[in-house]
């Protein structure tokens, strides 16, 4: 087998575009899964029990069906069921969203779990609010307690973001797939586009092991 990259060295600016396509998809979708996530787990840390079973029962769906699955039907059936002629920039944002959220509902509920219950007892007997005392002081010691898992989280969907090529996305790997099929070679492209994702993840493990460490420190 010939490899030969010098055919690829003119569609390098062109594949590394989909960096930022990939990142910012991913980033939006964490922030949404996030913020989706928190809501969450304070349904299933919470009394009221209906609320607990439809917060179980998301996590349970979004985590036992295949992501491009989800993928899919958001993409494809959203114009058949409400009408609305759903981008696939829209579609990959909202399914990696929805799809985190499941994971993140279950890192920030055992990181509330995870906190001291002594807290909770002392702001129980200042009298403060339930609600003031999960914003203020439950939360804030959980987050900083799963940033780690965060990262994690965000590092996984940055692989699994491949899967958005399926519906025309140009991120890395459509990208790469497009000079596959102009340059009629597979390879090459291929093993560049895993080039990049390759970095991508050691950079985020980096940054990720960074975090650790300084939050070891303010310890």
């Amino acid at each position: 087998m010939n490899l030969d990259f010098s055919q690829i060295v003119p569609s390098i600016p062109f594949i590394l575009k989909g960096i930022w396509v990939t990142l910012q998809i991913v980033s939006v979708s964490l922030i949404f899964g996030f913020i989706l996530g928190t809501f969450l787990s304070i349904l299933k840390i919470g009394k009221i029990a209906i609320l607990r079973w439809l917060a179980d029962a998301y996590t349970s769906v979004f985590r036992g069906t295949p992501l491009i699955l989800q993928l899919f039907l958001i993409y494809f059936a959203t114009p058949q069921v409400i009408g609305y002629d759903i981008t696939p920039y829209q579609a990959a944002v909202l399914t990696f969203g929805l799809n985190s959220a499941a994971y993140i509902s279950e890192i920030i509920r055992a990181g509330i779990q995870a906190v001291d219950k002594g807290q909770k007892e002392a702001a129980e007997a200042l009298a403060i609010p339930y609600r003031p005392m999960l914003t203020n002081i439950i939360l804030p010691q959980a987050i900083k307690n799963i940033l780690p898992a965060l990262v994690n989280e965000f590092i996984t969907l940055t692989k699994e973001s491949a899967i958005i090529s399926t519906i025309g996305v140009l991120d890395i790997m459509r990208r790469s797939q497009i000079v596959s099929a102009e340059k009629y070679i597979a390879f090459e492209p291929l093993i560049f586009a895993a080039l990049l994702y390759y970095i991508l993840v050691m950079v985020l493990t980096l940054l990720g092991r960074v975090l650790e460490r300084r939050l070891r420190r303010s310890d």
